[in-house]
């Protein structure tokens, strides 16, 4: 099938370099963290109010009557922690590697 085929050369057989090791994968779970942040960011402001009276009885509402709002809000949270952490893994990374040597990282 022509679309598993295109899977199987982008994802499975894509020729890398040999030094490229786990610490690689810091900026695409930084994409991924981000991407979730946004979907349930959304979704929490969809049932959020943002009044002084009701702020607390929405987020209430959130976490016992809207359907996994308590999961959703949990990953939401727990999210932004690992947003960072991989934010801080990612500059260590490029700073152990010395990234910011190559004159072409600096070229805007």
């Amino acid at each position: 099938h022509p679309l598993f085929k295109i899977i199987n050369n982008s994802l499975i057989d894509l020729p890398s370099p040999t030094n490229i090791s786990t610490w690689w994968n810091f900026g695409s779970l930084l994409g991924l963290c981000l991407i979730i942040q946004i979907l349930t960011g959304l979704f929490l402001a969809m049932h959020y109010t943002a009044d002084i009276s009701s702020a607390f009885s929405s987020v209430a509402h959130i976490c016992r009557d809207v359907n996994y709002g308590w999961l959703i809000r949990n990953i939401h949270a727990n999210g932004a922690s690992m947003f960072f952490i991989c934010v801080y893994l990612h500059i260590a990374r490029g700073l152990y590697y010395g990234s910011y040597l190559n004159k072409e990282t600096w070229t805007i």
